[in-house]
């Protein structure tokens, strides 16, 4: 064989070894399943991106490309749950590409989703919803019932929830929109911002600061470490705010004419500032703390704060 052949021989082996490793690289999956008697769907995926869209229609359907290194697709219903899994070698040591899924499924179903690196994005859901991830980011849309989303070092962003929410991250931020019902939001370092309707609404944050636009409130439970608080609301009528801070400022911002009871106190030299009426805060004969007793209206609600730097009621007085 000549050497020009020989040549051509090696392009053309080459060319083929990289050609078929592209055509393995990720195996695409159209399949469908009937949804009939089904009450639960399970997705676990590694890593990549996860998209879960409800929709009318007695069935499930999965579309996208598999991680480059997935054994197969789990696509099975067993009793009253639909499974959905990329199967990953066990053992041994890769880079992973992650699978791309999209997921349509009945809205009516209950959905649980586990993963260690993937994204995950759902909308149009209306009954239970859990989403656990590791790192990866959530993003939610139009749900409803109970809602249930957490990552430890992901975002979460969510918009249009209904019912009974609970969003929590450790080290990534929460950005919620336009929720209703009753919300608990948690961070351990991690910044939270809502601007939501939600008449229950429970704060745990540790060292982030927090930033909440609050419509009719009938409970509003804050409690920071070190992190600043900023809220705005207007406190229903028999409503309750207790908040809470070791480190960070708190600044509660009331409606015009709110009617309530408020003990508010500051420890460890902290500031008491209330914008409320002339009320001042007393401080104590012996040690730094201070506190501030004071009622508006008819008093039907009930306000108690405690802070170690400033407490700030903003509103203007009435």
């Amino acid at each position: 064989m000549s050497s020009i052949n020989k040549y051509m021989m090696a392009v053309l082996t080459s060319a083929s070894m990289f050609f078929t490793a592209v055509s393995l690289a990720g195996q695409k999956v159209d399949e469908t399943l009937p949804a009939n008697g089904v009450n639960t769907v399970t997705v676990e995926n590694l890593s990549g991106e996860v998209t879960i869209i409800g929709w009318d229609k007695a069935s499930v359907t999965v579309k996208g490309e598999l991680d480059n290194k997935a054994e197969k697709l789990i696509f099975e219903q067993e009793g009253k749950t639909i499974n959905i899994k990329v199967d990953l070698p066990k053992r041994g040591s890769w880079n992973s590409q992650g699978s791309e899924l999209t997921i349509h499924m009945p809205a009516h179903l209950r959905l649980n989703v586990e993963s260690v690196s993937s994204d995950v994005e759902l909308s149009n859901l209306t009954n239970n919803v859990t989403v656990k991830t590791v790192s990866g980011d959530i993003h939610a849309t139009e749900l409803s019932d109970r809602i249930e989303l957490s990552s430890v070092s992901g975002n979460i962003k969510s918009k249009s929830l209904q019912g009974h929410i609970s969003l929590s991250t450790v080290s990534g931020d929460i950005i919620d929109k336009d929720s209703m019902g009753s919300m608990r939001l948690q961070a351990v370092s991690g910044e939270i911002s809502s601007d939501s309707k939600a008449h229950e609404v429970f704060i745990n944050n540790i060292s982030g600061n927090t930033i909440l636009s609050l419509a009719k409130v009938d409970e509003l439970k804050a409690s920071t470490v070190s992190g600043d608080t900023e809220v705005s609301l207007s406190l229903q009528s028999n409503g309750v705010v207790k908040a809470s801070s070791v480190s960070g400022v708190v600044e509660l911002d009331f409606q015009d004419n709110v009617a309530a009871d408020f003990r508010l106190k500051a420890n460890a030299g902290g500031d008491l500032i209330n914008k409320l009426t002339n009320q001042k805060a007393d401080r104590a004969k012996y040690g730094p703390s201070s506190k501030l007793y004071f009622q508006t209206g008819d008093a039907s609600s009930s306000v108690s704060a405690v802070s170690y730097t400033h407490l700030t009621l903003p509103t203007k007085r009435i």
